[in-house]
């Protein structure tokens, strides 16, 4: 009996979705929950697994291809006649090797053997073209991390079979995401944006010349990021204010708590657990900073569920922390380092992703000093955090060198007038510059 394989069935923002790379062949042998293919979307990438035990005697939809929500992209043959596929099928497959047509009673033993891998474990594997069952387990489970490839590579990169060996390029992915670990209070957002910000270099193919060239598509996630940003600019009124905060009283508080905190709740203490209780504050007195447009009519969300901006391998990504005000300081640390662990290694789901009010993005953690953020529509306002800079600036009378941030506020003007912005971000900056507010709820 033929079992079919379907697309999963996508969000109602995403219309189609495209195929990346199967990882079986026609006439190979698969058991129940097997990876088949990963399939990319504008903002997920999801897992397509075997429905159940079987051959797979067909494959409908090549890699690349578009695909709509629950197609059909393949069929899996089940009972009797999956222990003795046709050969019509695994003639398709072009490069079977001929004793493994005669012999396909052999193909599950391998199938059993194949430690589990998360669709970013497979991209790394395919694009340095290793072989999982040669890669160690660090904790000797069946499952291979991210880590595992990346400390694989550092080890044996000169030997890696197939493609001739690049020593410069594939030595380079492996320094680069070991910063991801670092927890430092003040690169809260760090740990999940500073490896992912970089995505695996990919090694430069063969060009003959001095200036060698490389075209690469766009990835859906990529276009559709350019499409979002195109149109905001387009079909908003997009102004910027700024302002600047003195960080000292937020540094000198952390540092006084921050160990017996960590001892408390397992989780350091940043600073976007203290912007993010700010932005909620300052939510509560300026509604309109958390509405939307929504054709003539303007949507007030009595709800505050933050976006956090960070970089992942696929792309700049804006998961959401729900019910943002319901949240201890502990509890925003603790799911920032979820959803930044996540976006690290592309496990983030659309549910993650949908939704958000407000958006918060840092790029202080990459060394900006001021920028002017880009509104994720269709929310109507974006706060820029920035680098922090010792400063000299004035306090009653006196010139004193305090680590200062400027922060800018990007926002619709369609529906946000300018005094409501500057009134917001003041009372942000009034928030950090005396925390105690954030207790009080003043």
């Amino acid at each position: 009996m033929a079992v079919e394989v379907k697309v999963p069935v996508l969000a109602e923002s995403v219309a189609e979705a495209t195929l990346m790379k199967w990882h079986k062949n026609v006439g190979d042998s698969v058991k129940r929950g097997d990876s088949l293919i990963d399939i990319e979307t504008d903002k997920v990438t999801l897992e397509v697994a075997a429905p159940n035990d079987g051959i797979l005697s067909e494959i409908l939809k090549q890699d690349g291809a578009e695909v709509k929500s629950d197609e059909v992209i393949a069929r899996i043959e089940t009972g009797k006649s999956a222990t003795t596929p046709k050969h019509e099928p695994v003639q398709e497959k072009p490069d079977t090797k001929p004793e493994q047509q005669s012999l396909p009673d052999i193909e599950p033993a391998v199938d059993k053997n194949e430690p589990k891998l998360s669709p970013a474990v497979r991209n790394l594997l395919q694009e340095h073209n290793l072989n999982a069952n040669d890669i160690k387990s660090a904790n000797g489970a069946d499952r291979i991390t991210k880590e595992d490839v990346l400390k694989h590579l550092g080890l044996t990169e000169q030997k890696t079979p197939g493609k001739e060996t690049k020593p410069v390029q594939a030595s380079e992915p492996d320094p680069k995401p070991k910063p991801v670990p670092d927890t430092t209070p003040e690169k809260k957002t760090e740990q999940k944006t500073e490896a992912v910000s970089r995505p695996q270099p990919a090694p430069l193919p063969e060009i003959s010349g001095d200036r060698p060239e490389e075209r690469v598509p766009m990835t859906r996630l990529r276009k559709r990021a350019a499409e979002r940003l195109l149109s905001a600019q387009h079909e908003n009124a997009l102004l910027t204010t700024f302002n600047e905060v003195n960080m000292q009283p937020v540094m000198d508080l952390r540092n006084r708590y921050k160990d017996e905190f960590e001892k408390s709740h397992g989780v350091k203490l940043g600073f976007m657990s203290f912007f993010t209780k700010a932005v909620v504050e300052a939510l509560k007195k300026f509604p309109i900073i958390n509405a939307s447009v929504d054709s003539d009519d303007i949507i007030y969300h009595g709800y505050f569920d933050i976006g956090i901006a960070v970089s992942s391998p696929r792309g700049l990504v804006v998961p959401i922390l729900r019910d943002a005000d319901a949240l201890s300081f502990a509890g925003i640390e603790a799911k920032i380092r979820e959803l930044g662990e996540k976006a690290r290694d592309s496990k983030l789901t659309i549910e993650d992703l949908t939704g958000g009010t407000f958006t918060i993005t840092n790029g202080g953690v990459f060394g900006s000093l001021l920028s002017t953020p880009i509104i994720n529509p269709p929310q109507s306002a974006i706060l820029g955090m920035h680098k922090m800079q010792e400063r000299p600036v004035a306090e009653k009378g006196n010139v004193v060198i305090r680590p200062m941030m400027y922060l800018a506020l990007s926002y619709d003007h369609r529906i946000i007038d300018g005094r409501d912005a500057v009134q917001f971000l003041v009372a942000i900056k009034e928030q950090i510059e005396d925390p105690a507010r954030l207790l009080l709820q003043v």
